[in-house]
């Protein structure tokens, strides 16, 4: 349903204007296919200087001028030049032939923020025209506002209960007596690190029978990686927060960003062991070398401590860097296994 042309205009200059309005749908990246087909590098995954002034349909100045501008902002959205090593890596995989001593690419993401920054384009006022339809119907939709009765099988209700026991219950009797007493003392610490091992399991338990038998919405399908392609290194961080907090961790924070001690997630696993995570998004054809494992080996084991040290990447590690994390405890997550993580499959380190 599309808006009045008056109420267009108004908001697709709010849109022109904003950042905070053009963050808040950088991810509707959908958007471009709708208006124009776009093509991509043979990668899958990124566009050219000059493939965006084709897709816009203005001049190849009039990108770089943008560019010039709104680096920072685009840079965000995953734009970003490739020099030395990376772009002959690059050309390799890719097959691009260019005598170049750099490349610009553009992730979907960065071409949609374009889209909203371009003034002088009428594909581009259309991608904007239909992000703002969208917003529209989003905000008049009728929101259902029942309430669902939550329906908890017999077995949840069990399992429920017996923790609240456990935990409410037992346990503190186990502390009383502790304080009363001398003769018995060691005996009954062990007994109340057995119960609160059986606690821990329960919950685990019933955290991830809601987690396969449960409905889920917010599993991703079709084209995860290329959605974590097309994050910053900041949404990167969350999303993979989001997954911990899916898996039962607890107390999970993100720390990237100055002071975070070369850590960028933190928190307790579902049975309590302390957990710290780096965060790599980096373009697949990089890889993860030694001194980056090596970094954090010191960050994870010395400056925290950690019994659960998640090194997370959207790229493949060098055989050395593998090497590194076998010998000193740290759990590699690679290309392959975020996208199962991200679909679904829970890490076998967190259970």
């Amino acid at each position: 349903m599309p808006q009045p042309e008056g109420q267009n205009v108004i908001n697709e200059s709010a849109l022109l204007e904003s950042k905070t309005l053009r963050d808040g749908v950088l991810e509707r990246t959908d958007v471009l296919d709708r208006v124009k087909a776009l093509s991509l590098l043979p990668d899958g995954m990124h566009v050219t200087t000059a493939m965006v002034a084709a897709y816009f349909e203005v001049g190849i100045k009039a990108v770089r001028s943008l560019v010039l501008d709104h680096r920072a902002e685009l840079e965000a959205s995953g734009y970003h030049v490739l020099t030395g090593s990376e772009l002959s890596s690059f050309k390799k995989l890719s097959g691009i032939q260019s005598r170049t001593a750099s490349l610009a690419l553009f992730s979907r993401r960065a071409v949609l923020n374009v889209a909203m920054l371009l003034r002088d384009s009428e594909v581009a006022r259309q991608v904007r025209v239909y992000l703002l339809d969208m917003e529209y119907l989003a905000r008049t939709q009728p929101v259902d506002n029942s309430v669902h009765r939550e329906t908890v099988s017999l077995d949840d209700r069990i399992d429920q209960r017996i923790t609240h026991i456990l935990g409410k219950t037992v346990v503190p009797m186990f502390n009383a007596l502790i304080e009363t007493s001398g003769e018995h003392r060691k005996e009954l610490i062990a007994l109340r690190a057995g119960v609160q091992r059986i606690e821990r399991r329960l919950h685990q338990h019933h955290t991830r029978l809601q987690r396969l038998e449960g409905v889920r919405d917010d599993r991703p399908t079709v084209g995860v990686m290329a959605a974590m392609d097309a994050m910053n290194g900041r949404t990167f961080e969350h999303h993979i927060a989001k997954l911990l907090r899916r898996d039962g961790c607890t107390n999970v924070t993100v720390q990237g960003g100055h002071g975070d001690r070369g850590i960028d997630v933190s928190g307790l696993t579902p049975d309590g062991r302390r957990l710290v995570v780096q965060c790599k998004r980096f373009a697949p054809y990089l890889n993860i070398t030694s001194p980056d494992m090596q970094k954090f080996v010191g960050a994870a084991k010395v400056l925290h401590s950690a019994e659960v040290a998640l090194f997370v990447a959207t790229c493949p590690f060098t055989a050395e860097a593998l090497s590194i994390a076998a010998e000193t405890g740290i759990t590699v997550v690679h290309r392959g296994l975020l996208e199962q993580w991200s679909a679904g499959e829970p890490l076998e380190v967190l259970e």
